[in-house]
């Protein structure tokens, strides 16, 4: 049985471009004829057939850039939005953004339905449960026949592509060591589940800042709630998780669980930031207005759609042959407000 063969297959084995590949199948005047036999023969004999969403993003140029990103609940995802459309615009191009809702059938759905001859290339954040499957046949197909698409915050490393992310071990470690260094001792990690790229690497901060302490790192500390709707998060659990464990400090992996977490404290009687400090991930309005206000790393969601929209636009308009894929790192910052001893 003959393996499936793509675009890269057959100019790997060849020795060319893929372009050359995709102008020798459409019998481009441009390839020598030997190419165009060589190319064509060899496609016959591995009975390659042509995926439908490649061709429909290789053969036409819209100036329209397809985005999917997880929700529209956390801030962070709409300033992304917001910096992807601001470069792309200032460039010519149109946005079309699609929302996956954390799923994955609704990730594959949007990308073929965005690809079906409307836009030229893709940037996208992972969805929850994509990450939870670790399936990305979609984004191979596509990649694999020299689509362009950039992956921001929600990334893998199964795919080659651009990709553009923040620091998050790093700032993670600022964060704790902030709390750490103002006399914390018992200091909580508000949670989700590891298949999230940015929550395991934001645990393997705060970790090595205990660590780096000589604080003893205690699993009962540890606060794994569920990724998605605020409402699925019981008050009468995290209120438990704060009295049963007498934390003095709170590191949150986003702004909705170190907000929902904070209305719990002051429920329970608790005094922010004399009892207990909270910094969370994000810096957005929830943030700023919140009482008291909430300390919270920057993730600069608009410089990173910037980023993002530049990358995409380059591999879209480049004329190069040659297969190269970089990983933009952004330095977040710690916002230090009422929510921590200064």
């Amino acid at each position: 049985m003959k393996r499936k063969i793509t675009l890269k297959h057959i100019a790997r084995e060849l020795e060319v471009s893929i372009s050359t590949v995709s102008k020798a199948l459409k019998n481009s005047e441009e390839i020598s004829k030997d190419t165009k036999e060589k190319v064509q023969a060899f496609a016959k004999l591995y009975n390659y057939k042509p995926n439908n969403i490649a061709i429909s993003l290789k053969n036409k140029r819209t100036k329209n850039i397809g985005v999917i990103i997880p929700d529209i609940v956390h801030h962070f995802f709409t300033t992304v939005f917001r910096g992807i459309e601001k470069y792309a615009n200032a460039k010519g191009y149109n946005v079309i953004v699609c929302v996956s809702d954390e799923s994955f059938d609704k990730e594959v759905i949007n990308m073929e339905m965005l690809a079906n001859g409307s836009i030229d290339g893709f940037i996208m954040a992972l969805s929850a449960e994509t990450q939870a499957k670790n399936d990305y046949k979609h984004l191979q197909e596509v990649t694999e026949q020299g689509i362009p698409l950039v992956l921001f915050d929600r990334i893998t490393d199964e795919i080659a592509c651009d990709k553009v992310v923040i620091n998050d071990k790093e700032a993670a470690y600022l964060a704790a060591k902030n709390l750490i260094d103002s006399g914390r001792k018992k200091i909580a990690l508000i949670t989700t589940d590891d298949y999230l790229n940015v929550s395991l690497k934001r645990a393997e901060g705060y970790l090595d800042a205990l660590k780096d302490a000589n604080i003893a790192f205690d699993e009962s500390l540890v606060l794994k709630l569920p990724y998605g709707a605020i409402e699925n998060i019981t008050e009468q659990r995290v209120e438990h998780f704060f009295n049963a464990n007498r934390i003095d400090a709170a590191l949150c992996v986003n702004e909705l669980f170190a907000i929902h977490c904070m209305g719990v404290a002051k429920k329970s009687g608790l005094r922010i930031p004399e009892d207990v400090s909270f910094i969370g991930f994000t810096d957005g309005i929830l943030s700023k207005y919140s009482n008291p206000k909430l300390s919270a790393i920057a993730q600069h969601g608009q410089q990173m759609g910037e980023l993002a929209a530049k990358m995409l636009i380059e591999k879209v308009e480049s004329e190069s042959e040659e297969e190269t894929y970089k990983t933009e790192i952004i330095k977040a910052t710690l916002i230090s407000r009422g929510s921590t001893i200064n």
